[in-house]
């Protein structure tokens, strides 16, 4: 557990370093600035940061290499750096420039995802998810590759947030302000191979293949839409339908990652007629998970199925990402196609992806496909993201027409409350 504080402390050091335009081009360099930063700023008795500086200053130029060695000798430090990294990444080869550091909150935040792949996914490769000791030996990596996608994914949508100059929106603060110029480097990051360092670890363990390879593009492809498409709402330019549908099918992509993954871990062949029942099936609860954003909305009659009418509640089931100004695809369809016609087209697709459901769900195995409609009922009961979407029951919420007042009303009660 020390050790993963660590690491979080230097990784939240980088991130400050980068607002101060402090980055080196090498991530070792970075990460040893980082950890002489920390140094810095620790107690030590009476001395103030002029002080330390001071005393760098008057020091360094008497620091020698053999020195240096001398110091790692006496007190075995390479070794006992060596065994820590080793507890976080494998990488024999001992080349650690480019190794892919992931912080403790994007670990956190990837438990719920992994926690709902095993007990969604395992079933299609013939897994007991209550026989926890077959199934332990496949985790860390899982998780690894989870978390290291978390760290990407939260970048991206701090990115969408600040350029559009809503950081956090209710919970803004001013130490959160990141300069344009952190915002060019992280975007250049994105798009230039940011899955590099993770695509090299499943290289050297021999589990990369080109249709993983191929999922990870398509991340990349997704978050380039979900900046675009979010920059387009906040600047009143256009949204074309395509560019919405294409993104709502990316977005899914480490499900799909983590499923390839584990054919690799378990030597088995990829199950195609799987693979695209699930890529059906995690559509729908993408859509259904932007239409439930932690609010109440109201039942609308997608398919003739109710006779009453639906209870309208006073709220917005895409309230938290308009103030973030996340991707959400009835943000989307109602700058489209305007707030009385978006709930429609949008149950126009809805529709027609559980007709191709249930039309896949028959090719399946009788006893896979009763263990999995299982699940997406345990999942629409638990609440949340899960595997299962609401099984013909949909829940499309009134849309926020203005955004901007919204945002405004929701950021000055926000301060009343704060104030009182």
């Amino acid at each position: 557990m020390e050790e993963l504080k660590k690491l979080e402390e230097a990784q939240r050091m980088i991130t400050l370093m980068e607002s101060h335009a402090l980055l080196s081009s090498s991530s070792s360099n970075n990460r040893f600035l980082a950890n002489l930063f920390l140094l810095l700023i620790q107690q030590c008795g009476d001395l103030d940061f002029k002080d330390k500086l001071s005393l760098i200053n008057q020091h360094l130029p008497k620091i020698s290499d053999s020195f240096l060695e001398e110091a790692s000798l006496l007190f075995n430090r390479k070794e006992a750096v060596l065994q820590t990294e080793s507890k976080f990444i494998a990488n024999s080869n001992g080349d650690m420039e480019d190794m892919a550091l992931v912080g403790l909150d994007a670990m956190q935040r990837a438990n719920s995802t992994l926690e709902d792949f095993c007990r969604s996914y395992f079933m299609f490769h013939e897994m007991d998810i209550n026989k926890p000791r077959s199934i332990f030996k496949y985790l860390p990596l899982l998780s690894y590759t989870e978390s290291y996608i978390y760290q990407m994914d939260s970048l991206n949508e701090k990115i969408v947030n600040m350029q559009t100059n809503r950081v956090g929106a209710i919970e803004r603060k001013p130490h959160m302000e990141v300069s344009e110029r952190w915002i060019g480097k992280s975007i250049d990051m994105l798009k230039n191979d940011p899955f590099r360092p993770l695509l090299d670890q499943l290289q050297h363990h021999g589990l990369l293949t080109e249709r993983i390879n191929e999922e990870f593009r398509f991340g990349e492809e997704y978050w380039d839409l979900e900046r675009k498409l979010c920059s387009a709402l906040m600047n009143q330019t256009e949204i074309l339908v395509e560019d919405v549908m294409r993104a709502i099918h990316l977005k899914s992509f480490d499900y799909r990652v983590l499923n390839l993954l584990l054919y690799q871990l378990r030597g088995e062949k990829v199950n195609d007629v799987h693979m695209e029942f699930l890529s059906i099936s995690e559509f729908l609860v993408e859509v259904s998970d932007d239409l439930d954003n932690g609010f109440f909305g109201y039942c609308y009659d997608l398919c003739s199925k109710h006779d009453q009418l639906p209870n309208m509640k006073n709220s917005y089931g895409n309230a938290d990402d308009v103030l973030e100004n996340n991707f959400n695809i009835l943000r989307m369809f109602v700058r489209i196609y305007g707030p009385a016609m978006a709930p429609a087209m949008l149950a126009k697709y809805i529709a027609e992806a559980e007709e191709k459901y249930d039309s896949l769900l028959k090719t399946l195995d009788p006893q896979l496909s009763r263990n999995y409609q299982r699940r997406c009922e345990e999942a629409t009961t638990e609440g949340g993201k899960m595997s299962g979407y609401p099984l013909g029951t949909w829940n499309i919420p009134p849309a926020i027409v203005d955004e901007e007042l919204y945002r405004s009303n929701r950021l000055n009660s926000e301060s009343v409350v704060t104030l009182g």
